[in-house]
């Protein structure tokens, strides 16, 4: 066995996930914190100001009490980043993950929102089986990202298919096209996860992805920076606003990743995510 090679049992990892699906249920991160002060600061309309205002006295009411943040506790997505010199023993990996699910959705008093089936919809009563996103990564660490969707907003989200000959407006129509058919129904301020490139499933990955990077942390590419900011401000420029009653702050952040496409192809995912935006990391 390699010198560095590390072993960890799964259950380290259960326990992490149940922690983490408590926590972002009932406290949100500091990022989103932040966010949602600023946007009070910069709101313009008295309507949206107060809507914000009830936001933030909800917040404090759901830390004081211990009660969720939103009755929509979500479905529970899961991005697993597992170092290639770890070796992990106990329970099989998704089932480790799920009895991390199963206990926080039913030890933290969660609502159980999974249904088994698409059309037949029996409830699995323990909010799994969660959606489970794994990759292989350099190191001996194994990095958690846990981000429960609640579903007002994820219903919002969409996936097009665009011309290469469509560049960069044919990304900026998307998302507006996107943001502006969601209005009030992603209970707005929204954060906007985009995925450029890559295939139709690989779009729709980073978008999702792209919602667990902190708000305020702008890509590494400049275009797609630059990008991120203009989409903000065009995003807030259309008076949605706070829970869709007009206002200055409809968005609180628009996070973009990109990856290599095909010749013939532009994919564009928006993953829309409403004012909680629940996201943690853990590091094992």
């Amino acid at each position: 066995m390699k010198a560095d090679l590390r072993v960890v049992n799964t259950s380290l990892i259960t326990e992490a996930i149940r922690d983490m699906c408590i926590e972002i249920n009932h406290d949100l991160s500091p990022d989103m914190k932040k966010a949602l002060l600023d946007a009070t600061a910069r709101e313009t309309s008295p309507i949206g100001c107060r809507i914000l205002g009830q936001l933030q006295d909800n917040l404090r009411i759901a830390h004081d009490e211990m009660i969720p943040i939103c009755q929509d506790t979500g479905m529970a997505v899961v991005f697993l980043d597992i170092g290639q010199d770890v070796h992990l023993i106990g329970k099989d990996l998704t089932e480790a993950v799920n009895d991390g699910v199963r206990a926080a959705y039913t030890e933290g008093f969660l609502r159980k929102s999974v249904v088994s089936d698409p059309i037949e919809r029996q409830n699995t009563t323990d909010n799994t089986p969660a959606v489970i996103h794994t990759s292989i990564v350099p190191g001996n660490r194994v990095s958690i990202r846990v981000a429960p969707k609640g579903f007002g907003s994820e219903n919002m989200s969409r996936v097009f298919m665009r011309k290469p000959a469509e560049g960069l407006d044919g990304v900026r129509n998307s998302i507006l096209t996107a943001v502006r058919d969601a209005g009030p129904n992603a209970c707005p301020p929204m954060v906007i996860g985009v995925g450029i490139g890559g295939t139709f499933e690989k779009a729709a990955l980073m978008a999702k992805e792209a919602l667990t990077r902190e708000v305020g942390c702008h890509s590494e590419k400049k275009w797609v920076a630059d990008l991120e900011v203009e989409m903000l401000d065009t995003i807030n420029e259309l008076g949605i606003g706070p829970g869709g009653l007009g206002g200055a702050v409809t968005a609180l952040a628009v996070n973009i990743e990109t990856y290599a496409t095909h010749i013939a192809g532009l994919p564009v995912a928006v993953n829309i995510c409403c004012h909680v935006n629940r996201h943690a990391r853990r590091e094992i």
